[in-house]
């Protein structure tokens, strides 16, 4: 019974042959770093991403060799996504909003020998390259006539590197099972740990998230994806579009509510982002008197959505939201909340109680819940408990990690609290992991209190996440100084800046005689959330 069906790798320049082969006219509109809004096509963006593939081994680059991309959304970031692996390299996304420690930490961590970078950024590039051990080549994504002056030598232009080659390459074979690219997570326990995704997990993760109860995308559509392609693999957007032919609106740096309703306006059916980015868009709408005139979906992750998010949309402009729950180490798609056939019995306040929920897993996902003994809860929509996770895109193991992240039976703790129905719908209620979340970015509370504890004046410091209208949540510090003296808020944040980036700054410092503390010496999260509680606390900007 040998041979009774056909080889196929799953590899992802597979995907994008696809797209070139029976959607090469589907357009790519994209804003470029430089301003102009430009198109292009999966056929043309092929061709460019052969032309790297070759350009990248000239350059020394060999199998497994990793090369590190800080770029915006734009098509030039799409023909890296496939060029590099397509070059037996793999792809390291780099966030640009990180602070240079971690950057130049992740870097060296991934031993990359390349860094691609968009033109905007080019300081980060200069400040962070004296530190990088391992890279050879800093190529700039632009073009000739707008390569900078810069104080690091021997820059590279990247559209002048690819003109020079043609596109007569095959791809880099290899199993499927090879690395393809690399997502750091944000570090909210100690130092950032890469994910790895492999050929064969990004397939399968694109074939999962097309699915119509998920994304439901097909080559009709025109997707948008805000989120970034540095972020959470992009929600893996990048695979899913070409896969199914889709048409794609790429928006660039600018995240404005005009810039996005702009390119919103380019007959985009489906858009993915953060509730912040939606809040501002909205406001922006109802000011305006404007209306969506394409868009049909719109898919919410990276923290939780309020209410009022999903009933505009739907209520005011007729767009359907999608809410979503992912994770870096599970590529990052876990949950979204498309309604089952016992959903739509319901009434329609009903349904939007369902739609705040985060949704329920796919095929390829396993959801349970533990309590604190380690034995499996039931589903019953009510009972919290620890929430776990398996599947064909989930982490098995950090990069250059010994020990797996998952336990004996690949069970992954994602580190939330969380409640599961009768019919797969899951609600994170808690996190167990004492992290922040700002406008979709994770703010690791033990940084904030390693940073604010260095300061001499200090002795304990404590960070905690409370609720922001527009950020869903901010970080306070509460903080104790040595006996009888008295520190500035200014002075705190100052010294902090030194440390973390200046959007993680916490907005408010509350200065106590006393931290509570649980019986073990640990400082209580829920005992300080208690004290803020009975004072009524609430954020600096809500008090205005």
């Amino acid at each position: 019974m040998d041979n009774l069906m056909q080889p196929f790798s799953l590899r992802v320049s597979e995907i994008l042959d696809h797209a070139a082969r029976y959607h090469p006219r589907r357009k790519i509109i994209s804003r470029n770093v430089e301003g102009p809004v430009v198109e292009t096509n999966w056929s043309s963006v092929r061709t460019k991403a052969k032309k790297l593939s070759k350009a990248l081994q000239k350059l020394d680059i060999k199998k497994g060799d990793r090369i590190g991309v800080m770029a915006w959304n734009t098509a030039r970031h799409l023909e890296l996504w496939y060029g590099i692996p397509g070059s037996g390299a793999i792809n390291h996304t780099l966030n640009p909003r990180l602070f240079i420690k971690q950057l130049t930490y992740i870097i060296n961590h991934a031993e990359d020998k390349i860094l691609m970078v968009d033109l905007d950024l080019i300081k980060i590039l200069e400040e962070i390259l004296p530190t990088c051990k391992t890279v050879k080549h800093a190529i700039i994504l632009t073009d000739k006539a707008n390569m900078p002056a810069s104080n690091s030598p021997n820059l590279i232009c990247y559209e002048e590197l690819v003109s020079n080659e043609d596109s007569d390459f095959e791809w880099v074979n290899g199993h499927e099972t090879e690395a393809c690219g690399i997502c750091y997570t944000s570090g909210t326990t100690g130092n950032p740990k890469g994910v790895v995704y492999t050929h064969r997990s990004n397939v399968l993760h694109a074939l999962t998230s097309a699915t119509p109860d998920m994304i439901n995308l097909s080559s009709t559509d025109r997707i948008m994806p805000v989120v970034p392609l540095f972020h959470a693999n992009g929600w893996s957007i990048g695979y899913t579009a070409p896969l199914v032919g889709a048409s794609m609106v790429m928006p660039g740096k600018e995240m404005t509510p005009e810039a996005l309703y702009e390119m919103l306006e380019k007959g985009v059916t489906v858009t993915a982002a953060v509730p912040t980015i939606w809040l501002l868009l909205l406001n922006y709408l109802k000011e305006k008197k404007l209306k969506l005139s394409s868009l049909k979906r719109v898919i919410i992750g990276g923290s939780s959505c309020p209410k009022a998010v999903i009933e505009a949309f739907q209520k005011d402009f007729g767009v359907n939201v999608l809410h979503a729950w992912g994770m870096t180490e599970m590529s990052p798609l876990g949950t979204i909340c498309s309604f089952k056939p016992e959903v739509l019995e319901l009434s329609e306040e009903e349904k939007i109680s369902v739609q705040e929920t985060t949704g329920h897993p796919p095929f390829t996902v396993e959801l349970k819940l533990t309590g604190d003994n380690g034995n499996q809860l039931k589903n019953d929509g009510k009972t919290q408990g620890k929430l776990w996770a398996r599947g064909a895109a989930v982490v098995q193991k950090y990069l250059k990690f010994d020990e797996k992240a998952v336990d004996n039976d690949g069970w992954f703790d994602t580190g939330d609290v969380a409640t599961i129905d009768e019919n797969g719908y899951m609600s994170i209620t808690d996190r167990s992991k004492d992290i922040i979340k700002s406008g979709g970015e994770w703010i690791s509370s033990i940084e904030l209190e390693n940073a604010a504890v260095g300061h001499p004046k200090i002795v304990e410091a404590a960070a905690i996440g409370v609720f922001h209208p527009k950020w869903d949540e901010r970080p306070i510090l509460v903080v104790v100084c040595e006996k009888g003296i008295k520190v500035k808020e200014k002075e705190i944040t100052d010294f902090m800046s030194g440390y973390v980036a200046k959007w993680q700054i916490p907005d408010d410092i509350i200065f106590v005689d006393e931290i509570p503390h649980t019986a073990t010496g640990k400082i209580s999260k829920m005992g300080l959330r208690k004290i803020l509680e009975n004072q009524n606390y609430q954020h600096p900007d809500i008090q205005q």
